[in-house]
């Protein structure tokens, strides 16, 4: 037996997706469980139709609203192993489930998964898919290149061995971002194996807006000192390479003034590698120009938000 999860809210446009991937995947024993955050869309209208129609399939409620309090719940009354986590926005590849079981055969990891290959409909989605897979817009964060394969740190959504969360313990509800990471990091902190792999293939569709992504890579910064403080092991360089940099813009008119023109010779160079991978995206005006802009929204969201959260309680 395994378990899916999918915690979901208005997802309505994109729930049907999941549930038509699950039912048709491999292995045939395996149960979902759905977990709705009080949707005000036709989510658990569809889902409903759907638990009705197959025993295997269940609605659960989730009026907290936050993903660790979903996937917890629905971890405590789920019997399957391993458990896999799926999000609403994400297409799976048909064996997506049979590359879990067979990672976890070969590998003998306690958590196992792909790497996010971000994807786009619009310009701006495509941009920011090229812009996350890059060293300038996520560092040497392993899972978000795709040909990666190994021992790391952490993986892109995870399956679990359920033993783990007897050992490790459950998702930090205090996470609203960032949970998945800070349970990876916890469990590795205790021994447990991660293994990523490229044969587990999924496509993630990214926020559409600028303002949505400001919003989620300033909650990915807010949260992640939490993370840090809890697993001080994990700390990397990419963790406080964006936070230093909105320090230096804010300090930038002090150090202008004192330093002259040898102050804006940072930000030049950081320009200057922003066009440079901007043109290396083999795409289009628009996806270059959009790739030019997001490196600095990705930045400057998430190091606002981690110096936040570095005073925040």
């Amino acid at each position: 037996m395994l378990t899916a999860i999918c915690p979901a809210r208005n997802e309505e446009a994109f729930i049907e997706n999941v549930i038509q991937f699950f039912l048709k995947a491999k292995p045939a024993d395996k149960e979902l469980f759905i977990v709705d955050g009080n949707s005000s869309d036709k989510t658990r209208e569809i889902v409903s139709a759907y638990a009705k129609q197959y025993s295997n399939i269940h609605l659960l409620e989730n009026p907290q609203q936050i993903v660790p309090f979903a996937l917890n719940k629905a971890i405590k009354v789920s019997t399957g192993d391993p458990i896999v986590r799926l999000d609403a926005h994400t297409l799976y590849a048909d064996d997506y489930f049979e590359k879990i079981l067979e990672t976890f055969a070969k590998t003998n990891a306690d958590i196992v998964g792909g790497p996010m290959r971000a994807v786009g409909k619009t310009d701006f989605q495509k941009a920011v898919a090229y812009a996350t897979s890059t060293k300038l817009g996520v560092g040497d964060s392993q899972f978000h290149d795709e040909h990666a394969e190994g021992y790391v740190d952490s993986v892109y959504l995870g399956a679990w061995r359920r033993n783990i969360f007897n050992e490790v313990g459950y998702f930090d509800e205090q996470m609203k971002r960032n949970q998945d990471d800070e349970f990876h990091y916890r469990a590795k902190s205790f021994g447990k194996k991660i293994y990523l792999n490229p044969e587990i293939k999924s496509q993630y569709f990214p926020r559409d807006s600028f303002s949505k992504l400001f919003k989620q890579y300033f909650e990915y910064g807010l949260y992640k000192p939490l993370v840090l403080r809890k697993v001080k092991s994990e700390i990397k360089l990419r963790h406080i390479v964006p936070s230093l940099f909105v320090l230096y813009l804010l300090l930038l008119p002090v150090s202008a003034y004192l330093l002259n023109e040898f102050a804006l010779l940072p930000l030049l160079i950081y320009f200057a590698l922003a066009i440079l991978f901007a043109i290396r995206n083999k795409s289009g005006r628009t996806e270059k120009l959009f790739s030019m802009i997001i490196y600095p929204v990705l930045h400057i969201a998430y190091g606002s938000g981690f110096l936040i959260g570095l005073i925040r309680k």
